[in-house]
């Protein structure tokens, strides 16, 4: 006979959170060229590499035209082909690569310091003469039409394409998916035109961080790039339009086993005064595993796993994006619980170490966004594109460092009270819109 005894462990206290530390943004040299375009070096010595990012606002412009720009604007000039280009750029470590978003469009790219020169000398060639090959831009149009066509089948993007109908409406942000028939229908002609009036020196921001001496990264832009010209535009965005709260969305997806429930709420610009408290705010709701919201549908409920809420910065306006992915049977209870915390923290001052623990995270991982080459690259080229200099980076971390529990409270009555919010639900209509009809006028709509 065996017999088991237990031991009773005392239970260790938490350590305390460490005082905040100041935040030091590395200098950076910056100069604009005659054709333009500005360029921004910051020295990061941890590897001997350098970081490259090119930010082209590109506005308004035929979506799938844009989206097919992207994707084939690296295969190919008179000069070097797609493979030459590549292997050209891998004698040196490096590499490039094109994505668009509703704001710009943007080169990225790596390599050793010691190629610098030749890699801003191949990303020169493909600004001023890539000409879209028919071959590369015909199976680059397959594979973006198979990539589009998967996304649709997923309920995460058929919740988000309806969110972005809801909130914007007419404005171009309201579809940022290209349709597979006006991808099919692009031609190589029509790309070479587009790269014409949209790819272009003049407000565009290339930003350069690695082990290099800025001057020196300054001068080898400026030697590889001042030849580059152009005479096109930028089509100028419209303000976003405000939220408009109304009927809950319900989006009909027949048979479906849950449902993508997202929310919108306004928010502000980074350089407005509310937006450090609006940050910590959203925190403190649904923006890290410590949040209420978290700990209310996930770890209290089991209702969803991962429900996450964040700012989206867009250069003609912001705002609070939620989502949870919830059973079928629980979404009207899910939503419920979500009005309940988002009223919660409208209505009552957030304790003072729920806001301190919500600080020390957005200090910490302001921090860590700083702490790689290719973080600090992105995060500048991120401000640059909208106006800021890394020294906002500084002028942030003290507003984050001295927002009070007052600052909390006022932004969340202002801007995360349920009644503002526009909410909408992707799931099976049969079996949800009565229970969230109990809640809220509904509106169904087939996905």
């Amino acid at each position: 006979m065996s017999t088991s005894t237990t031991t009773a462990t005392a239970v260790r206290p938490l350590p305390a959170l460490r005082p905040n530390r100041r935040l030091k943004v590395p200098k950076q040299a910056e100069r604009t060229l005659r054709n333009g375009l500005t360029v921004i070096a910051v020295r990061r010595s941890a590897v001997p590499l350098v970081e490259l990012r090119l930010w082209m606002p590109f506005g308004r412009t035929h979506l799938a035209r844009g989206a097919m720009l992207a994707q084939t604007m690296l295969a190919g000039t008179q000069a070097h082909s797609a493979t030459e280009i590549a292997a050209e750029l891998q004698k040196v470590g490096g590499g490039l690569t094109a994505g668009l978003d509703p704001d710009r469009l943007m080169l990225s790219g790596a390599g050793l310091v010691t190629g610098l020169d030749r890699m801003l000398e191949l990303l020169a060639e493909v600004l001023t003469g890539a000409n879209y090959p028919a071959d590369w831009v015909e199976t680059e149009r397959d594979r973006l039409v198979d990539r589009i066509q998967v996304a649709q089948s997923q309920p995460s993007h058929l919740a988000r394409t309806a969110l972005l109908k809801r909130v914007y409406g007419r404005h171009p942000y309201a579809v940022q998916t290209p349709d597979p028939d006006q991808v099919r229908a692009v031609r190589p002609a029509a790309l070479r035109r587009l790269h014409a009036e949209r790819v272009h020196p003049a407000g565009e921001v290339l930003v350069l961080v690695g082990d290099v001496a800025p001057e020196r990264a300054l001068d080898a832009a400026e030697q590889a790039l001042a030849g580059w010209r152009g005479d096109g535009h930028v089509a100028e965005l419209p303000p976003a339009p405000p939220l408009e709260p109304g009927p809950l969305l319900l989006v009909d997806r027949p048979g479906s086993v849950q449902s993508s429930l997202r929310l919108a709420l306004p928010a502000v610009p980074r350089t407005h005064p509310d937006h450090a408290a609006l940050q910590l705010a959203n925190l403190i709701f649904g923006g890290y595993f410590s949040s209420r919201w978290v700990e209310n549908i996930r770890e209290d409920k089991g209702y969803t796993y991962g429900p996450h809420s964040l700012v989206e910065h867009s250069v003609a306006g912001s705002v609070l994006i939620a989502g949870a992915e919830v059973a079928t049977e629980v979404t009207a209870a899910a939503l419920v619980e979500t009005n309940y915390e988002l009223g919660r923290l409208a209505t009552v001052p957030p304790k003072a170490d729920e806001l301190e623990q919500a600080r020390q995270y957005a200090l910490g991982t302001l921090q860590l966004g700083m702490s790689t080459q290719a973080g600090l690259a992105s995060l500048t080229s991120a401000y640059a594109g909208n106006g800021l200099r890394l020294d906002f980076l500084a002028e942030h971390a003290a507003r984050l460092a001295a927002a009070t529990v007052d600052d909390v409270a006022e932004v969340a009555a202002r801007y995360l009270a349920p009644a503002r919010a526009v909410t909408v639900v992707l799931g099976d209509a049969e079996r949800v819109a009565d229970s969230l009809a109990a809640l809220t006028p509904v509106r169904t709509e087939s996905a």
